[in-house]
């Protein structure tokens, strides 16, 4: 593996010596114009944390030391895992790719790594779930991303001394940063090159090495080779896509503009407020409140919060990355599977107005949002229930009908910037009634 590594680097760095010369490919530039028009997919957090029931973050949480946590090699047996199911609970729900957890913070591997013992294939269970996933993806027609963490609670080398989270789980050697890179780039070679084509690489971790929350934008505290990676991957796989959530402005080298657990521009939870980019864009989200499995969280969101998610997002022309925190036994558990199926079903009936769609000409409101394709404009009313809806416009409009049927509305243009559509005949849904506009011209 480490020759493999040595020969895929040397070819990342004969491409570009410098940050500033990253050229999309053209293999690079067709992939975002899919993920542009994708919109939906499904986030996959899984992994030896999922033993304790307690989220992704338990081993920081409680400050669980190395060798007490090395026992869920042990305990972890995902006898129920099946692939084939994952997948089509994707695709069933109108999924366009999956994301899925190769290694979290915890520093644990869901693949047959050979850089590391610290993995799933030395479970009793003893298999290999990226190759799995990764073979009944290419099946069944999904595109598959996959998550890697930058930063590691369990290994010594990672530079645990600065970072800014694991500080209590027990490590005394010394780090060493160089040991620590040449791990990563050669897990990432691996991920490239023994699985198929890879969609994209979702990382996530940077932040531990920035300052507080009030000073985040200042540099890193370590230097991340970060352009080299990035080299790294395009080298290998031209068309796989790289989003990193270090809640920053993207820097060269990345190909979409993710946002957590916020929609585009918005920063209610603290991580975001970078402006938004002309890239493509995504953001993720729970269904209840964890990412991880977590055994005392029922705070569900229910379908028509997740609908009306999933169409704001394309709204601001972004994808909604949804996550389920599969059990530890791998099986999905009924609340999310659900809701899943429900978000599926509406979507093979209404899926045209967001699948493929560009950003409204207004951003999404409080009472629905908007969403364009070509000369149809549908507008949707998640809480308007008025006998007429007044609304700005920067075009003239043809016509306009409920969407899915016949029933034609009466629309008025007034002036050049200003319709009304008369919705006295409409009966409204209460998850998202939908208005479609044939445009003049």
């Amino acid at each position: 593996m480490k020759k493999i590594w040595l020969v895929a680097l040397s070819g990342a760095i004969s491409i570009s010596s410098a940050a500033q010369l990253y050229v999309p490919s053209k293999e690079n530039l067709d992939a975002r114009k899919w993920f542009d028009s994708a919109r939906f997919g499904l986030f996959i957090h899984w992994g030896a944390f999922s033993v304790l029931g307690a989220g992704e973050w338990v081993m920081n949480n409680r400050n669980i030391q190395v060798q007490d946590y090395a026992r869920l090699l042990d305990i972890f047996n995902p006898v129920d895992f099946d692939a084939q199911k994952w997948v089509k609970v994707a695709k069933d729900a109108g999924m366009q790719y999956i994301t899925l957890i190769t290694r979290h913070h915890d520093g644990f591997s869901i693949w047959d790594t050979h850089q590391s013992d610290w993995k799933i294939t030395r479970t009793h269970w003893g298999k290999d779930p990226v190759k799995l996933l990764a073979e009944e993806c290419h099946k069944q027609g999904i595109k598959l991303f996959l998550y890697y963490s930058l930063l590691d609670w369990y290994r010594s080398d990672y530079q645990y001394e600065t970072g800014r989270t694991g500080k209590g789980t027990g490590r005394t050697k010394p780090s060493d940063w160089a040991s620590y890179m040449n791990f990563m780039k050669s897990q990432l070679t691996e991920l490239l090159t023994n699985y198929g084509e890879v969609a994209g690489i979702w990382f996530d971790g940077f932040w531990d090495q920035l300052g507080n929350d009030k000073d985040k934008d200042k540099p890193a505290k370590v230097d991340w080779q970060i352009q080299d990676i990035y080299n790294l991957i395009h080298h290998l796989q031209p068309q796989c896509l790289i989003g990193n959530n270090h809640h920053q402005t993207p820097i060269s080298g990345e190909d979409f503009q993710m946002f957590e657990k916020d929609l585009p521009g918005g920063n209610s939870t603290g991580f975001g407020g970078a402006a938004v980019s002309k890239l493509p864009l995504e953001t993720c989200e729970t269904i209840n409140d964890s990412w991880g499995f977590n055994i005392s969280d029922r705070n569900y969101k229910s379908k028509k919060d997740l609908i009306q998610l999933l169409v704001k997002d394309a709204g601001y022309g972004s994808n909604l990355l949804l996550n389920i925190g599969p059990m530890p036994n791998g099986s999905i558990q009924s609340e999310f599977s659900e809701r899943l199926t429900a978000m599926g079903d509406w979507l093979t009936r209404n899926g045209s107005t967001v699948f493929g769609t560009q950003a409204g000409f207004q951003p999404p409101s409080e009472w629905g949002a908007i969403t364009q394709k070509g000369k149809r404009v549908f507008i949707h009313l998640f809480s308007y229930k008025g006998e007429k809806f007044f609304l700005q416009v920067p075009f003239k409009v043809k016509s306009a009908k409920l969407f899915g049927g016949n029933l034609q509305l009466p629309v008025q243009n007034i002036g050049d910037q200003y319709i009304t559509i008369d919705l006295r005949q409409v009966h409204f849904d209460e998850i998202d009634t939908i208005i479609e506009l044939e445009l003049e011209g």
